[in-house]
């Protein structure tokens, strides 16, 4: 066993890319551990949380790729080489016939007519080519986190000042005339619009207008620290504005956890003014007081793409709060579940990849409950203290910066979930394993496939132990989402887990078990 390691001077290789490659190393029995990516100071920092941090390592820059590995005597670097490369020629197969500008200056040669630009680059660099592209009169989405609130300031009062939208920092999800970027799912033309501080909550209400049988006309997402005092909600007065003198949008969605409450109140202010019907969900916020300013209240996403379509079609909403099937089957199913578990089994735990999804979770599990612990918590107090390690009733945010340092998002790979998955299924004092599955562009191309095999070993590990494990899902998706839906949801279910129509219900689901058995 040793370690062994290769630098590749000057040379670029997607980050994202280069994560997908390392998991695919991971696979290889004789390799213990191995990063492959580019020197960054965070790469290097990785490769030392790793041990794996050698003297050529140390000294290669952010335009060196390198690859560093601990293994068995046997693992052959050379062959480890062509595995790599083969496995970067596969990545670029699809994308042979497109142009890669090297630069946004080469890139708008090409594109001339382009108006908007997409960047998804290192925080730390992105002030800099944000501005440029604002010089350049082009709208921006900027996918990268890490980028100071002082800079998210700068540059949104600037792009302001142009008449331009800037949307982000970390900014995940939008869908521009009808063309999906990022985290984002295929939905229907319509005449609602969305203007989203929340990615994932964005994906789950345009899924589900979807599946109500409404349409979107534009997603516009803001960049989920929009609507703090320091910004001032910016994006998300510009995008309404922009919605509002849009011909195509007829009822207009506002998606936010709760705004400081200067910002709701200029934000309300401005909703007052509107002609076109308004669906406000501030998750978690004051209802009363978005209803006093005329817009209509949201009890949860769904509850505000139920409204939404109501409002698109000529009707009169009206609150959701329930099930979508009869209650009493609900009730029968709940019984089913609590009638297997042991004596030793009383906690949920919740796993989410998207970040919305988990709050609204938190949202509805702490009003009977109480103690929700959580990376990311309601009250200070149920902060864990190890993030990698769930106490009592736990729900975590796996898309959260300590889960994805030097890794990709989880909902791009789910491999931290699958992992955490065994280890909540070998805790005898868990019933109920909750989770989200979010389709989509931007997904993993099978995250159910990627969770069966870790789903069936915590179930038999429960089963071994004399009780029963309850695991319950939502699926984020739409039919026309290149995962499939109709498999996905299928692969679910002959797993064994239960499924309902939205994140919601999936709660409301789990709090109906957790007050049978607290």
């Amino acid at each position: 066993m040793g370690l062994k390691s290769y630098v590749k001077k000057n040379a670029y290789y997607d980050s994202v890319v280069l994560m997908q490659v390392t998991k695919e190393l991971k696979k290889t029995e004789e390799i213990n551990e191995v990063i492959v990516g580019m020197g960054t100071t965070l790469n290097k920092e990785l490769a030392e949380n790793l041990g794996l941090l050698t003297d050529e390592v140390k000294k290669t820059t952010q335009n060196d790729f390198f690859v560093s590995l601990d293994g068995e005597d046997a693992v052959d670097m050379d062959e480890v080489l062509n595995k790599i490369t083969a496995l970067l020629n596969k990545k670029k197969t699809s994308e042979d016939e497109d142009y890669r500008p090297a630069t946004l200056k080469s890139a708008l040669k090409v594109m001339p007519e382009a108006n908007l630009a997409l960047f998804s680059i290192p925080g730390e660099y992105a002030y800099d080519q944000v501005k440029k592209a604002l010089d350049q009169g082009l709208h921006v989405m900027l996918f990268s986190d890490n980028v100071t609130i002082d800079e998210e300031k700068k540059l949104k009062d600037y792009a302001k000042e142009k008449g331009l939208l800037m949307m982000g920092p970390d900014c995940g999800t939008a869908i521009i005339n009808h063309t999906p970027l990022a985290f984002a799912n295929v939905i229907k033309a319509g005449n609602i619009g969305i203007v989203g501080a929340s990615g994932t909550g964005t994906q789950e209400v345009s899924v589900l207008i979807d599946k109500f049988g409404g349409g979107i006309s534009q997603v516009i997402g803001t960049g989920g620290r929009d609507l703090k005092e320091a910004i001032g909600g910016t994006m998300m007065l510009m995008a309404f504005e922009a919605l509002e003198a849009d011909d195509e949008t007829e009822v207009i969605v506002l998606i936010s956890k709760p705004p400081h409450e200067s910002v709701a109140k200029k934000i309300l202010e401005r909703v007052k003014e509107c002609k076109k019907p308004v669906v406000v969900d501030f998750i978690g916020g004051d209802t009363e007081m978005i209803k006093s300013y005329g817009a209509y209240p949201c009890i949860s996403l769904e509850d505000a793409a139920q409204k939404a379509v109501a409002l698109g079609k000529g009707n009169t909403p009206k609150d959701f709060n329930g099930f979508s099937m009869d209650e009493a089957m609900v009730d029968a199913m709940v019984e089913k579940e609590v009638q297997q578990y042991s004596n030793t089994q009383k906690y949920v735990r919740g796993l989410y990849t998207g970040g919305t999804l988990a709050d609204e979770a938190m949202m509805v599990l702490t009003e009977s409950l109480k103690a929700v612990y959580s990376n990311k918590p309601k009250s200070p107090e149920f902060k864990l203290e190890d993030v990698f390690r769930s106490k009592e009733n736990t729900i975590i945010d796996l898309g959260e910066d300590e889960f994805t340092v030097g890794k990709p998002h989880p909902m791009i790979d789910p491999s931290a979930r699958v992992e955490r998955m065994k280890q909540e299924g070998a805790d005898e004092s868990v019933a109920v394993v909750l989770m989200d599955m979010v389709l989509g562009y931007g997904s993993h191309e099978d995250p159910a496939g990627e969770m069966i095999e870790s789903i069936n070993e915590a179930k038999e590990s429960m089963t071994s132990n004399g009780g029963h494990l309850t695991v319950v899902a939502s699926v984020c998706g739409t039919e026309g989402d290149p995962q499939d839906l109709e498999a996905t949801e299928q692969k679910l279910k002959d797993a064994g887990v239960i499924l309902m129509p939205s994140n919601a219900q999936a709660v409301k689901f789990v709090d109906k078990i957790m007050k049978r058995i607290s």
